[in-house]
Protein backbone atom coordinates (compact mmCIF):
# COMPACT_ATOMS: atom_id res chain seq x y z
CA UNK A 1 0.00 0.00 0.00
CA UNK A 2 2.96 2.76 0.73
CA UNK A 3 4.43 1.34 -2.39
CA UNK A 4 1.27 2.39 -4.47
CA UNK A 5 1.04 5.59 -2.40
CA UNK A 6 4.53 6.23 -3.70
CA UNK A 7 5.76 6.99 -0.30
CA UNK A 8 10.14 6.17 -0.27
CA UNK A 9 9.86 5.58 4.17
CA UNK A 10 7.07 4.23 6.53
CA UNK A 11 6.70 4.90 10.41
CA UNK A 12 7.88 1.32 12.01
CA UNK A 13 8.26 0.56 15.57
CA UNK A 14 10.42 -2.17 16.48
CA UNK A 15 9.91 -4.35 19.44
CA UNK A 16 12.11 -7.31 20.95
CA UNK A 17 9.79 -10.31 21.31
CA UNK A 18 8.57 -13.60 19.65
CA UNK A 19 5.53 -13.56 16.76
CA UNK A 20 3.36 -14.15 19.63
CA UNK A 21 4.32 -10.68 21.91
CA UNK A 22 3.98 -9.03 18.11
CA UNK A 23 0.65 -10.58 17.97
CA UNK A 24 -0.51 -9.20 21.32
CA UNK A 25 0.99 -6.03 20.44
CA UNK A 26 -1.02 -5.62 17.39
CA UNK A 27 -4.24 -6.60 18.73
CA UNK A 28 -4.03 -4.35 21.75
CA UNK A 29 -3.28 -1.41 19.01
CA UNK A 30 -6.29 -2.26 16.75
CA UNK A 31 -8.65 -2.27 19.72
CA UNK A 32 -7.76 1.74 20.71
CA UNK A 33 -7.51 3.01 17.81
CA UNK A 34 -10.50 4.85 15.93
CA UNK A 35 -11.30 1.52 14.15
CA UNK A 36 -11.19 -1.48 16.48
CA UNK A 37 -11.91 -4.95 15.88
CA UNK A 38 -15.43 -6.43 15.94
CA UNK A 39 -16.19 -8.69 18.96
CA UNK A 40 -15.79 -11.86 17.16
CA UNK A 41 -12.39 -10.67 15.51
CA UNK A 42 -11.52 -9.74 19.49
CA UNK A 43 -12.97 -13.32 20.90
CA UNK A 44 -10.88 -14.89 18.14
CA UNK A 45 -7.23 -12.97 19.49
CA UNK A 46 -8.51 -14.10 22.90
CA UNK A 47 -8.63 -17.77 21.89
CA UNK A 48 -5.65 -17.59 20.21
CA UNK A 49 -3.51 -15.09 23.09
CA UNK A 50 -5.08 -17.32 25.44
CA UNK A 51 -3.16 -20.47 23.28
CA UNK A 52 0.49 -18.96 23.18
CA UNK A 53 0.08 -17.36 26.86
CA UNK A 54 -1.94 -19.72 28.96
CA UNK A 55 -0.15 -18.60 32.10
CA UNK A 56 -2.00 -14.97 31.39
CA UNK A 57 -5.08 -14.39 33.97
CA UNK A 58 -8.45 -14.33 31.91
CA UNK A 59 -8.09 -10.21 32.98
CA UNK A 60 -4.96 -9.51 31.59
CA UNK A 61 -6.47 -11.28 28.53
CA UNK A 62 -9.44 -9.25 28.19
CA UNK A 63 -7.39 -6.11 28.98
CA UNK A 64 -5.23 -7.10 25.80
CA UNK A 65 -8.69 -7.79 23.62
CA UNK A 66 -11.30 -5.49 24.95
CA UNK A 67 -13.55 -8.18 26.11
CA UNK A 68 -14.53 -9.32 29.45
CA UNK A 69 -12.64 -10.93 31.84
CA UNK A 70 -16.01 -13.26 32.10
CA UNK A 71 -15.87 -13.93 28.18
CA UNK A 72 -11.93 -14.89 28.16
CA UNK A 73 -12.43 -17.54 30.87
CA UNK A 74 -15.62 -18.81 28.81
CA UNK A 75 -13.76 -19.09 25.82
CA UNK A 76 -10.79 -20.63 28.05
CA UNK A 77 -12.98 -23.59 29.12
CA UNK A 78 -14.89 -23.98 25.76
CA UNK A 79 -10.77 -25.14 24.47
CA UNK A 80 -10.31 -27.12 27.60
CA UNK A 81 -7.68 -25.29 28.61
CA UNK A 82 -7.03 -26.06 32.45
CA UNK A 83 -4.71 -23.37 33.29
CA UNK A 84 -1.08 -23.90 35.21
CA UNK A 85 -1.67 -23.71 38.89
CA UNK A 86 -0.60 -19.85 38.92
CA UNK A 87 -1.34 -16.81 36.09
CA UNK A 88 0.47 -13.88 35.64
CA UNK A 89 -2.13 -10.61 36.22
CA UNK A 90 -2.41 -7.28 34.46
CA UNK A 91 -0.06 -5.84 37.29
CA UNK A 92 2.86 -8.39 36.62
CA UNK A 93 1.71 -10.55 40.31
CA UNK A 94 1.25 -14.24 39.93
CA UNK A 95 -1.24 -15.62 41.73
CA UNK A 96 -2.41 -18.82 42.58
CA UNK A 97 -5.82 -20.17 39.76
CA UNK A 98 -7.31 -21.70 43.12
CA UNK A 99 -8.01 -18.83 45.02
CA UNK A 100 -10.09 -20.97 47.80
CA UNK A 101 -7.96 -19.80 50.65
CA UNK A 102 -7.49 -16.50 49.48
CA UNK A 103 -11.02 -16.46 49.01
CA UNK A 104 -11.56 -17.23 53.16
CA UNK A 105 -9.30 -14.75 54.09
CA UNK A 106 -11.05 -11.69 52.14
CA UNK A 107 -14.21 -13.12 53.60
CA UNK A 108 -12.48 -12.91 57.54
CA UNK A 109 -11.32 -9.39 56.64
CA UNK A 110 -14.71 -8.46 55.44
CA UNK A 111 -16.15 -9.27 58.13
CA UNK A 112 -13.99 -8.58 60.56
CA UNK A 113 -13.90 -4.76 58.84
CA UNK A 114 -16.35 -3.96 56.14
CA UNK A 115 -15.53 -1.28 55.59
CA UNK A 116 -12.27 -1.98 53.79
CA UNK A 117 -12.73 -1.27 49.96
CA UNK A 118 -12.05 -4.04 47.42
CA UNK A 119 -9.18 -2.98 46.68
CA UNK A 120 -7.73 -2.90 50.28
CA UNK A 121 -8.95 -6.58 50.69
CA UNK A 122 -7.48 -7.61 47.36
CA UNK A 123 -3.97 -6.12 47.82
CA UNK A 124 -3.79 -7.61 51.42
CA UNK A 125 -4.68 -11.62 50.48
CA UNK A 126 -3.10 -11.11 46.71
CA UNK A 127 -6.59 -11.24 44.63
CA UNK A 128 -8.30 -9.52 41.91
CA UNK A 129 -10.95 -6.40 43.20
CA UNK A 130 -13.52 -8.43 41.14
CA UNK A 131 -13.02 -11.68 43.13
CA UNK A 132 -13.00 -9.45 46.75
CA UNK A 133 -16.76 -7.98 45.21
CA UNK A 134 -18.08 -11.31 44.40
CA UNK A 135 -17.05 -12.63 48.05
CA UNK A 136 -18.49 -9.91 49.64
CA UNK A 137 -21.58 -10.56 47.48
CA UNK A 138 -21.79 -14.33 48.77
CA UNK A 139 -21.54 -12.97 51.99
CA UNK A 140 -24.03 -10.95 52.36
CA UNK A 141 -26.61 -13.79 50.24
CA UNK A 142 -25.13 -15.69 53.22
CA UNK A 143 -23.70 -18.19 50.89
CA UNK A 144 -20.03 -19.62 50.97
CA UNK A 145 -17.00 -16.78 50.21
CA UNK A 146 -15.63 -19.96 47.48
CA UNK A 147 -17.78 -21.16 44.58
CA UNK A 148 -17.84 -24.85 45.03
CA UNK A 149 -19.10 -24.17 48.73
CA UNK A 150 -15.83 -25.08 50.56
CA UNK A 151 -14.28 -22.66 52.87
CA UNK A 152 -17.58 -21.74 54.39
CA UNK A 153 -17.22 -19.87 57.63
CA UNK A 154 -18.17 -20.71 60.75
CA UNK A 155 -22.16 -19.64 61.23
CA UNK A 156 -22.84 -17.03 63.74
CA UNK A 157 -25.66 -18.14 66.49
CA UNK A 158 -29.06 -17.15 64.73
CA UNK A 159 -30.26 -14.38 66.81
CA UNK A 160 -31.57 -11.09 65.42
CA UNK A 161 -30.42 -8.46 66.92
CA UNK A 162 -30.46 -4.59 66.27
CA UNK A 163 -27.33 -2.76 65.46
CA UNK A 164 -28.79 1.14 65.65
CA UNK A 165 -26.64 2.88 63.11
CA UNK A 166 -24.21 5.49 64.17
CA UNK A 167 -26.19 8.18 62.56
CA UNK A 168 -25.20 10.85 64.06
CA UNK A 169 -21.54 11.34 62.52
CA UNK A 170 -22.89 10.21 59.28
CA UNK A 171 -21.85 14.21 58.53
CA UNK A 172 -19.03 15.91 60.10
CA UNK A 173 -18.15 19.25 59.45
CA UNK A 174 -14.79 18.24 57.45
CA UNK A 175 -17.15 16.20 54.81
CA UNK A 176 -19.78 19.43 55.06
CA UNK A 177 -16.79 21.78 54.05
CA UNK A 178 -15.57 19.21 50.87
CA UNK A 179 -19.49 19.40 49.86
CA UNK A 180 -19.31 23.45 49.47
CA UNK A 181 -16.43 23.12 48.08
CA UNK A 182 -17.15 21.16 44.79
CA UNK A 183 -20.32 23.04 45.01
CA UNK A 184 -18.11 25.86 43.89
CA UNK A 185 -16.12 23.76 41.39
CA UNK A 186 -16.88 25.02 38.04
CA UNK A 187 -15.66 21.49 36.40
CA UNK A 188 -19.04 20.43 38.11
CA UNK A 189 -21.30 23.30 38.59
CA UNK A 190 -20.95 23.86 34.92
CA UNK A 191 -21.83 20.54 32.97
CA UNK A 192 -24.94 18.24 33.70
CA UNK A 193 -23.38 15.42 34.63
CA UNK A 194 -21.32 17.39 37.25
CA UNK A 195 -24.57 19.24 38.35
CA UNK A 196 -26.00 15.26 38.83
CA UNK A 197 -23.41 14.26 40.93
CA UNK A 198 -23.49 17.17 43.13
CA UNK A 199 -27.27 16.88 43.93
CA UNK A 200 -26.73 12.82 44.24
CA UNK A 201 -23.88 13.79 47.18
CA UNK A 202 -26.25 16.13 48.30
CA UNK A 203 -28.98 13.93 48.71
CA UNK A 204 -26.98 11.61 50.45
CA UNK A 205 -25.05 14.00 52.73
CA UNK A 206 -27.82 13.94 55.49
CA UNK A 207 -27.44 14.22 59.11
CA UNK A 208 -28.12 12.19 62.05
CA UNK A 209 -31.51 13.53 62.74
CA UNK A 210 -32.61 13.79 59.08
CA UNK A 211 -31.64 9.80 58.76
CA UNK A 212 -33.42 8.94 62.15
CA UNK A 213 -36.42 10.45 61.12
CA UNK A 214 -36.04 8.49 57.74
CA UNK A 215 -35.62 5.30 59.68
CA UNK A 216 -38.72 6.10 61.79
CA UNK A 217 -40.90 7.17 58.51
CA UNK A 218 -40.39 3.56 57.08
CA UNK A 219 -43.34 1.75 57.42
CA UNK A 220 -42.81 -2.13 59.06
CA UNK A 221 -44.11 -4.21 55.81
CA UNK A 222 -41.43 -2.21 53.33
CA UNK A 223 -38.32 -2.73 56.25
CA UNK A 224 -37.22 -5.78 53.97
CA UNK A 225 -38.06 -3.98 50.31
CA UNK A 226 -36.11 -0.74 51.76
CA UNK A 227 -33.19 -2.76 53.30
CA UNK A 228 -32.32 -4.60 49.85
CA UNK A 229 -32.55 -1.35 48.06
CA UNK A 230 -29.98 0.57 50.46
CA UNK A 231 -27.60 -2.28 50.03
CA UNK A 232 -28.06 -1.98 46.27
CA UNK A 233 -27.63 1.21 46.40
CA UNK A 234 -24.33 0.83 49.20
CA UNK A 235 -22.74 -1.55 46.73
CA UNK A 236 -23.25 1.04 43.52
CA UNK A 237 -20.95 3.68 45.67
CA UNK A 238 -18.77 1.20 46.48
CA UNK A 239 -18.19 0.44 42.89
CA UNK A 240 -17.74 3.85 42.04
CA UNK A 241 -15.87 4.63 44.76
CA UNK A 242 -13.31 1.48 43.69
CA UNK A 243 -13.74 3.09 39.90
CA UNK A 244 -12.41 6.32 40.91
CA UNK A 245 -10.00 4.83 43.21
CA UNK A 246 -8.38 2.59 40.22
CA UNK A 247 -8.58 5.96 37.63
CA UNK A 248 -6.28 7.95 40.60
CA UNK A 249 -3.81 5.39 40.78
CA UNK A 250 -3.60 4.66 36.96
CA UNK A 251 -3.06 8.57 36.88
CA UNK A 252 -0.64 8.93 39.58
CA UNK A 253 1.54 6.08 37.87
CA UNK A 254 1.20 7.20 34.40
Amino acid sequence: MARIRGDTTIAARFVNGTESDAFVLAVESNVRHGLPLSLADRKRAAVQIVGTHPQWSDRRVATATGISAGTVADLRRRGGEGGNEARIGRDGRIRPVDSTERRKLAAELIRSDPGLSLRQVAKQVGISPETVRDVRGRLERGESPTPDGNGRLPAKPHTLTWVKPDLSRALDRERIAVLERLKADPALRQSEVGRVLLRMLAIHSLDGQQWEKILHGVPPHLYGVVAAFARDHARVWAGVADHLEHQATDLAAG
